[in-house]
Formats: C-alpha cells, sequence, structure tokens
C-alpha cells in the first residue's frame, strides 16, 4: 500500500505554504503523493504548483478540483500545464462538490452530476490527447451555439504539448452510483471516511488493479479520548453540515456505515445551530472507525483492516510529522 499526504484546504488565517517542510518530510520519508483540497477558501492548484516547485519526487495530486468551478477546457490546460511544469508529477482528482457550494458559490445549477461528470471526463481526456474539441452533449455544448452565441466559435486543440496525454484522473464520490461511475470512466477513485471494516458493505466491488487513494486522519499520542476529541468537530461538520437534510452526502454514508441514529442526531444539532452539542454526539466508535488514532501499536493493530480492503493508497491527514513517520514505519 502506498502512502499519501492530505493537505486539505487552509483554514482561516493560515497559508498553506507553511506546509512546505511537512510536504518534503513526507517526500523524504518516500511518500508517493502529496493532494490538496479546495471548497470556497484556498485553491488546490496553486498550492500544488507550490509543493511541486518544493520537491523533486513526490507526485502532486488535486483531492479534489471541483467541476463546477472550471470549464472542461480550463482543466485541461491546467492539468497539462500542472504535469508539464511538475515533470509528470500530476495526478488529476476531480469531484462535483455539494449542491450548497455549486449553487451558492460557484452560481451554476446542481443539475445532474453523473451526466455532467460523464462528459466532463470526455472533454478532459479530448483535450489532453490534443484532438480538436468537439462535443453535443447535455451539460457541454462545444463550441457553443446556444443563446447569445456571436456564431463565431470554431473547435480548437490545445496548443501545449502535454507531457503525458494519459494524465490519471481520479474522481471522488461517496454514493454507490458515483463510486461505479468512476469505475467506469476513470483510472482511480477519491473515497473520504472510509470504514475498512465495513467497506465492502457500504461501496461496489472495484474492478482488478483500480486505482483507490483513501484519506483517513491519523493522530499519533497516548492520549487516545484526547486525540478522538479533536477530531470531532470535523467529522460533525461534515456529517451535519456538509449539506441540507436529504443532500448531505456525508450523511448518508455514515447511515450506511450502522451508525444512523448518530448521523440523525449529529444533522439535526448542527443545522439547528447547536454546534458545540453536534460535536459532542458524534460517537468514540464512529472516529475509531474512520481515522487512525492513538499510539503506534494501536495504529499498527488498526492498519490491519486497512490491508484487506482493495485501497491502494493511504493519504494520511495529519498535522504531524510524527504521524507521517510512524505511517511509513508501519507501511512503506
Amino acid at each position: 500500500m502506498k502512502l499519501g499526504l492530505n493537505l486539505g484546504y487552509a483554514a482561516p488565517g493560515t497559508n498553506p505554504a507553511s506546509l512546505v517542510p511537512l510536504v518534503q518530510e513526507a517526500e523524504r520519508l518516500g511518500f508517493d503523493s502529496v493532494w490538496a483540497a479546495e471548497a470556497w477558501g484556498t485553491d488546490a492548484v496553486t498550492v500544488l504548483a507550490w509543493m511541486a516547485a518544493s520537491t523533486s519526487r513526490i507526485k502532486v495530486g488535486s483531492a479534489i478540483m471541483q467541476i463546477p468551478g472550471r470549464t472542461p477546457a480550463n482543466t485541461a490546460m491546467t492539468a497539462a500545464t500542472l504535469d508539464l511544469m511538475s515533470g509528470g508529477r500530476f495526478l488529476l482528482g476531480l469531484g462535483t462538490s455539494g449542491p450548497q457550494v455549486v449553487e451558492g458559490w460557484h452560481g451554476e445549477a446542481w443539475g445532474k452530476p453523473l451526466g455532467k461528470t460523464r462528459e466532463y471526463v470526455e472533454i478532459v481526456r479530448a483535450a489532453l490527447r490534443r484532438d480538436v474539441v468537439e462535443h453535443e452533449g447535455e451539460h457541454y455544448r462545444i463550441p457553443y451555439d446556444g443563446p447569445g452565441a456571436t456564431g463565431l466559435g470554431k473547435p480548437l486543440k490545445l496548443m501545449l504539448r502535454p507531457l503525458r496525454a494519459d494524465i490519471p484522473i481520479y474522481l471522488a464520490a461517496i454514493g454507490p452510483k458515483n463510486v461505479a461511475l468512476a469505475y467506469e470512466i476513470a483510472d482511480g477513485w477519491l473515497p473520504i471516511f472510509v470504514d475498512p471494516v465495513r467497506f465492502a458493505d457500504a461501496f461496489p466491488t472495484p474492478p482488478p488493479g483500480f486505482e483507490i487513494a483513501a484519506t483517513a486522519n491519523v493522530l499519533v499520542g497516548d492520549d487516545v479520548q484526547a486525540l478522538r476529541d479533536s477530531l470531532k468537530p470535523h467529522l460533525a461538520l461534515y456529517v451535519g453540515g456538509m449539506g441540507a437534510k436529504g443532500k448531505n452526502f456525508y450523511n448518508a454514508l455514515a447511515r450506511r456505515y450502522g451508525w444512523e441514529d448518530a448521523a440523525e442526531e449529529i444533522q439535526e444539532l448542527y443545522l439547528g445551530g447547536h454546534q458545540r452539542e453536534a460535536i459532542a454526539a458524534v460517537p468514540d466508535e464512529l472516529v475509531d472507525a474512520v481515522a487512525l488514532v492513538g499510539p503506534k501499536e494501536r495504529i499498527a493493530d488498526r492498519l490491519a483492516a486497512w490491508r484487506e480492503t482493495p485501497v491502494t493508497t493511504l493519504i494520511v491527514g495529519s498535522p504531524q510529522p510524527e504521524a507521517l513517520q510512524v505511517m511509513a514505519e508501519l507501511l512503506l
């Protein structure tokens, strides 16, 4: 199993450039990849370009670049440029994000994410192959000839010569249909909040050799309860606040894992403005299911379940250099 490092997106008031030493340490330890995210704050592309310029070997991946935030042609340009300038180290992670972000931040209709993702990936791949891009779909029309068009648009192909026409494309997915789509059209899948014990029950079986890069928060220390408690605000935010009732994919995942009552309570409290109570309602068992916390020996025991899954890369979410060290000793 390969190791990755997840930088997430920068918390308010922080600068992702400060994470360069952590990324360099991951590279020194033999980590295969480093990943950056975006929501409605720091973007993934700038952070990855900075990290690529500060390293020489480690792959740089977006987990994720938001589909509604960029046209497919712009994403192809960005991916080809980052891959060229990093010497072939870029991994293109894509995802639709949720309806609150899509409509509330990017100003686009949520629409039909499965169909939109399929068309988006098709166009990106065509552009990276330097095909003349022409697409007539439900979600994208290139050249555009709809209302307001001048009629002057003509099919184009990418001017730069990509270092790789087959830059790996990963899709973030949680629901079974989205995961099945990733298996069909992508090179890899980016799951979050993986419970290795319940993996086979919650997700469809991947095809042989398919890349699965799963993120898990990792915190090393002797006070297991304090470490659990430090992760509960993050879990409460996602299970309780990342989406409206009925449109929170992380909440639905917790329910599929068997925490129906806890997921319901956390969401009710969070959406009702009682965030502290929502955090307190996160069960210790849920934290243990999706994270690796405690001394090295406890983490080693938990990794046995991960080795039974089809996960090919475990992406470590941690600010601790010692956590990177422990994971390298246990898996590399």
